[in-house]
């Protein structure tokens, strides 16, 4: 999304400095445009009057086989189109143009995919002539002044026999070009790797591996789930197997709903702001993919950037900030009440094993299939774009699942996976912690305020002293996920003050405040207050016009807001705890976010293949706006909904039984045994099932401030 706001950025320039152009200095060069309208007729009209000798196929060169092929076929080509035969029509008919709007910003014209490579011509019994679709990428050196800021280059489809290459095609165009506007100053070049024909490309090997193990997957749990329905009429007496890959059981787990009435002191607000976070996820990446598709308004797109609602995009990270939020207040509240209840004894070994184990799989297989798959599943004009980290992941797989690639590298695999890294990190010091926490109390309380305190002043002194800015006229530097964004110092402030109000709500397990009606009114506000200013307080910097920030200023908005936002949080978890939340925790408390909650994690890791599909399977240009990307947003949750639902089934379920599996055999003494899903829930403080709830249907303990 950093990339899409750099062009934004770059957008606004090209804005201002067309605001100061004259009409006489953009008409003489857009009337030399204007002649490319109907360019696939005027191929047509080119080809049809030239000789072959003419069209110079082979640059001078001795031709080879498939030259010889292409020039026959192209002989085929011309003497249909004379004859007015339809599959050569249709290939010309296919073609695009020069886009209109392009003084609006619209630079690619897709032609029509479809009736480019269904064309079939049957020649002879052993040869057809097929449609070959390409981009034609038209440089011109007379643009207009502000769209040429923009790019000089045009993408344009033209279709033509599959038998000749991309650079067969580049002097007959650049001829035709050349000779309908009389200008030697185009440029025309075709890159073989945007050819597109009916044949599919051949599988790789590890594409045919990914599709393998998925279908493995999918095999082993779609028979278990069959011996579950047909063969398991009691529940209580399935095979542990069964159990684990049954999409039956899985099924069952997902979509239970849990009466909180039960137990009144589940903190089922939690569902519900983790819900909303995903989905404010979700809406950032997609409304960022919006505005990098090839909208006919990509120039007055950055106006959008000075509307107020675009803040909610702009500033989407502190819905991250939630995640980290909930993460280190569970992590306190759930290991805190395991430790009590084992007299301090902490297996910190294990509890990195589950932890790598419950996230880990998903996320191998999330990085197989965005590598290998992206271009299988996608169909369009820009389905042959690779996956965009795809050399990332080649070369650097091994540190996203070492979860250290927000350090290791510039160029991570995965790029949203950077979150699994802070929080690994983050989880991975958190023993030091607890176990603090347990032999000092508030002592150590104490010392880690002073820590949350060190780590916000280091991220003030990055900024200030790396002059980093995340403001998005200025290019977001330092947004790349490395220098300030992608460290774990930077995330520690929420993670921490999460941590720190864990604790407080295990001290105070049980309790009943009584607050007046000012108190709670004033906290409500203060929070509010909180929340808006976090999200708004840039709001008139933003605007392009508007006087640059001094770099202090904007330090200490960064860096303030890192723990503003979480404390503003701990008083909506609080304030739902104790009965003062009204129609907030009626909203975040209520018991249709739980299954959502279950598949976040799986929700959030696939969000992205979704939008990375959707993007390549686009037939025509979009149109940028509010009304646009909530309707695709809402279609892109509905998908990988559905996506991540399978996904759970066939492999996250199934590897996170093994790990409970695994816990079962771990000794506990007999006051554990009654709560061994406190255990299970530490470890998926992350994987996005409900914390607050027990893993099996029969058991009643739940992430609660009380026993």
């Amino acid at each position: 999304m950093v990339n899409v706001l750099c062009s934004l950025l770059v957008c606004g320039l090209v804005l201002v400095s067309a605001a100061q152009l004259k009409d006489g200095d953009v008409l003489q060069d857009y009337q030399r445009l204007t002649g490319l309208r109907s360019l696939g007729v005027e191929f047509a009209e080119h080809f049809r009057n030239a000789s072959l000798t003419d069209l110079d196929l082979f640059h001078s060169r001795i031709p080879s086989q498939d030259d010889l092929l292409c020039l026959a076929d192209m002989a085929q080509f011309m003497q249909a189109l004379t004859a007015g035969k339809l599959w050569a029509l249709k290939m010309i008919d296919a073609w695009g143009s020069i886009p209109s709007g392009l003084l609006y910003g619209n630079i690619v014209n897709f032609g029509n995919f479809d009736e480019c490579i269904k064309i079939s011509k049957e020649i002879t019994s052993s040869h057809s002539i097929n449609g070959k679709y390409c981009f034609l990428n038209v440089s011109f050196s007379f643009l207009p002044q502000y769209v040429s800021l923009l790019t000089n280059q045009l993408k344009i489809a033209s279709c033509f026999p599959a038998s000749c290459s991309a650079a067969n095609m580049d002097a007959p165009l650049e001829q035709l070009m050349q000779k309908i506007l009389n200008s030697s100053s185009i440029n025309i070049q075709i890159r073989e790797a945007s050819c597109q024909t009916s044949e599919s490309k051949p599988w790789d090997g590890m594409t045919i591996f990914t599709v393998v193990l998925l279908g493995f997957m999918g095999t082993i749990v779609g028979l278990c789930t069959l011996y579950d329905y047909f063969l398991c009429q009691d529940q209580s007496s399935i095979p542990v197997t069964v159990k684990i890959f049954s999409a039956r059981a899985s099924s069952r787990a997902i979509f239970r709903i849990v009466d909180s009435k039960s137990n009144p002191n589940v903190i089922n607000c939690l569902d519900g702001i983790r819900c909303m976070s995903l989905f404010w996820v979700v809406l950032g990446h997609g409304v960022g993919y919006s505005a990098g598709n090839p909208n006919i308004n990509t120039l007055p797109t950055v106006l959008w950037l000075e509307e107020p609602f675009s803040n909610f995009i702009l500033y989407a990270y502190f819905s991250v900030d939630s995640f980290f939020f909930i993460g280190g207040l569970l992590v306190a509240m759930v290991v805190l009440r395991s430790m009590e209840k084992s007299k301090g004894k902490l297996n910190v070994p294990m509890m990195y094993l589950h932890r790598f184990i419950r996230i880990t799989p998903i996320l191998a297989v999330a990085i197989l299939v965005y590598v290998n798959l992206i271009t299988v599943v996608a169909d369009g004009p820009l389905g042959y774009i690779e996956y965009r980290d795809k050399e990332a992941c080649e070369k650097g797989w091994f540190w996203t699942l070492l979860f250290v690639q927000n350090y290791a590298t510039s160029n991570a695999c995965l790029g949203h996976a950077w979150y699994l890294a802070v929080d690994m990190q983050l989880y991975i010091i958190s023993p030091l912690l607890l176990i603090a926490l347990y032999k000092w109390g508030k002592k150590a309380a104490a010392g880690i305020v002073v820590l949350l305190l060190l780590v916000t002043t280091c991220l003030f002194v990055t900024m200030m002293v790396n002059n980093e800015s995340m403001l998005a006229k200025n290019g977001n530097k330092g947004g790349d996920g490395v220098d300030v964004y992608g460290s774990t110092h930077t995330h520690a402030g929420p993670w921490l003050t999460g941590f720190l109000f864990g604790y407080f709500l295990h001290l105070n397990r049980g309790r009943k405040f009584q607050l007046s009606r000012i108190v709670v009114w004033s906290g409500w506000l203060l929070s509010l207050a909180m929340i808006f200013t976090s999200i708004f307080a840039m709001y008139p910097a933003s605007k392009f016009r508007a006087p640059p920030l001094t770099m202090l200023e904007e330090s200490l908005y960064y860096t303030l807001t890192r723990v503003g936002w979480p404390l503003a949080l701990c008083w909506i978890v609080f304030a739902c705890m104790q009965g003062h939340g009204g129609l907030a925790d009626s909203f975040l408390s209520s018991p249709l976010w739980q299954p959502l909650s279950r598949l976040s994690y799986s929700v959030y890791i696939w969000h992205m293949f979704t939008l990375e599909v959707n993007s390549r399977i686009l037939r025509t240009n979009t149109y940028f706006s509010n009304y646009n990307f909530m309707l695709s947003f809402w279609s892109v949750i509905g998908i990988t909904i559905l996506m991540s639902y399978v996904l759970y089934v066939i492999i996250e379920a199934p590897f996170g039984g093994l790990d409970s599996l695994l816990r079962t055999r771990e000794p506990q003494a007999p006051s554990e045994q009654k709560q061994s899903s406190v255990d299970v829930q530490q470890d998926q403080l992350n994987d996005g099932r409900n914390l607050d709830e027990p893993e099996e249907p029969k058991e009643e303990s739940t992430t609660t401030v009380s026993e």
